[in-house]
């Protein structure tokens, strides 16, 4: 199992992520690509304190950048985690 520390990078603080927040109870983590579901909700239960009720991932591949040249290539390849937590849990981000 990897570092709880490596399997979380960021947390996405979008339009989008704000309102899962609001209505689901659902929060969304930008995680390390090679991280399962399991190693996921034990980050971010060790990390946080907090109970997780479910995990949901997606795989997003990079953007093509410089299409029309020789050096063409794309931005890294990512993983996003939406992470619902149990009834009456919440995190607050200051």
């Amino acid at each position: 199992m990897k570092d709880i520390f490596q399997v979380i990078d960021t947390i996405q603080l979008s339009e989008k992520a704000t309102l899962l927040a609001e209505t689901n109870n659902e929060y969304v983590f930008k995680v390390n690509p090679s991280a399962n579901k399991l190693e996921i909700k034990y980050a971010v239960e060790k990390l946080f304190g907090k109970k997780v009720e479910a995990v949901r991932t997606a795989n997003y591949q990079g953007k093509k950048k410089r299409e029309r040249r020789a050096d063409f290539g794309r931005t890294k390849r990512w993983k996003k985690a939406f992470v619902r937590l149990a009834d009456g849990e919440t995190l607050e981000f200051v």
